[in-house]
């Protein structure tokens, strides 16, 4: 069996793009970018395929709502709209409500700025979690995203790796542990692997391919 960083290697060239980074992010720790990732762990959070779900983040934004002043400036039609092109169709309605909402939520009780969120919890990533699920839609699983992508530029948040990066970790064969394996991670970026230990909990084949390759 190959050893735990041969694996981990061929894990992160596999599987290693953040969901962030697919769905067009460059992540931050900037107003902006931390707004359009709560948007997407929303959409992360519906019973719906990942790749729809970031297609659909990435549709929002190519339609201008990147900021919580344009997603409040939008009508809901055109909410609706613009996760229909992405085929987000089955929740499109209520998750247009939800964006709504959340732009609202997040001008009121943070002035647009979601670093405002943090510093109010004192960077407690358990605090975080549970002002994050405030926000309509996002239950602890989409809290659960939101952390995994956001620990490399909210470092306090580290290490997020949770229940189903864990089981990623287990079908590959990596300690599932969320301590040891951010020992085994190369350089400073958690967010990859966490990302790619959750693609290989969702698809056995991928993560039979990543056993194989190392």
């Amino acid at each position: 069996m190959a050893d735990e960083r041969t694996l981990l290697k061929a894990l992160l060239n596999r599987a290693g793009t953040t969901y962030a980074e697919q769905a067009g992010i460059r992540l931050k720790d900037s107003p902006a970018p931390l707004y359009r990732l709560l948007v997407l762990s929303v959409l992360l959070s519906t019973r719906i395929k990942a790749d729809i779900a970031v297609d659909a983040a990435r549709a929002l934004a190519d339609a201008g709502m990147g900021t919580p002043a344009k997603m409040r400036e939008a009508s809901w039609q055109e909410r609706v709209d613009a996760l229909g092109r992405a085929s987000y169709k089955r929740y499109d309605e209520s998750t247009a409500t939800a964006l709504g909402e959340g732009a609202e939520l997040v001008h009121r009780e943070y002035g647009d700025d979601l670093r405002k969120l943090r510093d109010r919890a004192d960077g407690d990533p358990k605090r975080i979690r549970e002002a994050l699920t405030g926000f309509p839609r996002l239950g602890p699983v989409g809290a659960d995203i939101f952390c995994r992508e956001a620990q490399d530029v909210w470092p306090s948040l580290r290490p997020a790796i949770d229940g189903k990066a864990l089981d990623g970790a287990r079908r590959v064969g990596l300690p599932a542990d969320a301590h040891e394996l951010a020992r085994l991670a190369p350089g400073s970026d958690l967010a990859p692997l966490a990302a790619a230990l959750v693609r290989v909990a969702l698809n056995e084949p991928l993560a039979e391919e990543v056993v194989a390759a190392a």
